[in-house]
């Protein structure tokens, strides 16, 4: 049996149109596909693109909700100009702050916003240096790149 791909689904109440406008302003817009509307005109089912992901996401009303055991992980290049500017962009489409760099969208997707220098310091060959910086993560919401390290609390 042949596999021609795998990709994440998300099953929306009746805001898919919404969540993918969203998604568009943070990333950068991105073409529907596979659009297919419910008779009335509504979004029924579509796939587009985030960040170079490809989506696949249903209209299909509540009961199914969004829950933080799924959730996207954006790998951030850029320092700590793109974190913040990724995670602004997902307070002003109205998401919540979780922790160690967890944001929660408008609905209920949940993000990871995670620096390429906070894996970088989380192995870092110095045990003492990797533990210091696993303890400054879990007491911050939006990660901070200088707080990973022991210097930056002098």
């Amino acid at each position: 049996m042949a596999v021609s791909g795998v990709t994440p689904f998300l099953w929306y109440d009746d805001d898919l149109e919404e969540a993918i406008a969203s998604y568009g302003r943070i990333f950068g817009a991105s073409e529907l596909d596979d659009v297919r509307r419910y008779p009335d005109g509504r979004l029924f089912t579509a796939s587009f693109e985030v960040a170079g992901q490809r989506v696949f996401a249903m209209n299909a009303g509540p009961g199914h909700p969004h829950t933080d055991a799924f959730s996207f992980f954006v790998d951030i290049e850029g320092g700590q100009a793109e974190v913040d500017r990724h995670w602004e962009a997902f307070l002003a489409e109205g998401a919540t702050e979780v922790a160690c760099g967890w944001l929660t969208d408008r609905f209920g997707v949940s993000w990871q916003i995670v620096p390429q220098e906070l894996m970088t310091a989380q192995t870092d060959p110095d045990p003492e240096r990797a533990r210091y910086a696993n303890d400054a993560v879990m007491k911050m919401k939006k990660i901070v790149i200088a707080d990973l390290y022991p210097e930056s609390a002098a």
